[in-house]
This record gives C-alpha cells, structure tokens and sequence, in this order.
C-alpha cells in the first residue's frame, strides 16, 4: 500500500496551491477589462536566489526588514509573484498619477525607483492589489498559510524576474504547525 508521507504530501499540495493563486490572480476583476497583470511561481534554487537578494539588500539598506523576510521566504515552499504593467494608461484622465491628462503620463518619462518604476497608474495599481488579494483569498480558502510582502517584490524586481512589471509584490506560503508570516520579530 502506497504511502505519501506528510513533508511531501503537503509540498506537493502547496505547489499547486500557488497555481491555483496564478489562477485567482489572472481571473480577478481588472480595470476595463484591460489585463496587464503578470504572475509567476518561485520556488527551489530561484527561491534561494530570491532570499539571498533580499539578504544583500538589507546589508546595503540597513534595513533588518528585508533579511526576516528573507527568513520567512526561506522557510516557505514557494513564492508567488504578482506584478504589473503599471506605466500603462487606463485613458481616463483623472489626475490621479499627478498629470493631468493620460497623454501626459503616457509621454512622461517612466524612471526606475529604488524598487519600482513609477509613475503608475492608479487603475494598473488597483488592479494588482486586487489580483493581490484574490490570490490570498484562495490561499486561505486552501488553508494555506501566506502574507503579502512587498520586499520579496523589490528582489523579484532587483533580479529581473518580470521584465514588464513596474511594480510586483510577492506572496510566500507554507504549511506549518503555526503560522509564519506572523508574530514576527526584527
């Protein structure tokens, strides 16, 4: 009789946990029904490559933030990438990118930050968070252990991991006796 044993069992299961936060992420509600949404899954090597960016970033920011992250992705399964083409206009001409017009923003130059490009448009940014928190729901739905971290996005940018996005945010998970994403210390 065939046995899977827990570790794998619940690896296996937290893998397609995270396709199935691809797919909440790429079915949630988007601005126009314009999609400029983009996913990925990290995991293994990449995942450790991920961390040991973050690591480097908090050496050079000296920002201990990034390096209990870094911990936290460690401590993860996988990681599940959301981003978005935030120098994309919706055509509306609300202001809310401080131009007046979408033309204006269109032909301003788009500069990289620190960690992101900007300016963004406000509906390319709603939308991410709402892919953000579509990709959350199902992986509390699932029972599955996750928190939206910004910093695991600023590495994911920092090692070109999607070239298109102007903005991505990461979401790691895990299965563990308590939750790791919380009680966290410094």
């Amino acid at each position: 009789m065939p046995v899977i044993k827990s570790e794998k069992g619940e690896s296996e299961a937290l893998l397609y946990a995270s396709r199935l936060m691809l797919v909440s992420a790429r079915t949630a509600p988007k601005a126009g029904g314009i999609d400029d949404i983009l996913t990925a899954i990290v995991f293994g090597r990449e995942k450790e490559a991920l961390a040991e960016e973050m690591d480097k970033m908090a050496d050079e920011r000296k920002i201990e933030g990034f390096r209990r992250d870094a911990k936290n992705l460690r401590d993860s399964e996988a990681a599940v990438l959301v981003g978005v083409r935030g120098a994309k206009s919706f055509k509306l001409n609300c202001g809310a990118c401080g131009y007046a017009t979408c033309n204006e923003f269109d032909e301003a130059k788009k500069k990289a930050g620190r960690d992101f490009t900007g300016p963004t448009c406000i509906f390319k940014a709603l939308d991410l968070g709402i892919a953000l928190g579509s990709a959350a729901k199902t992986a509390s739905l699932l029972n599955v252990d996750s928190r939206i971290m910004y910093r695991i996005g600023a590495a994911a940018r920092r090692l070109n991991l999607m070239p298109e996005a102007t903005v991505i945010m990461g979401i790691p998970i895990s299965a563990k006796g308590k939750n790791i994403y919380f009680d966290r210390q410094i």
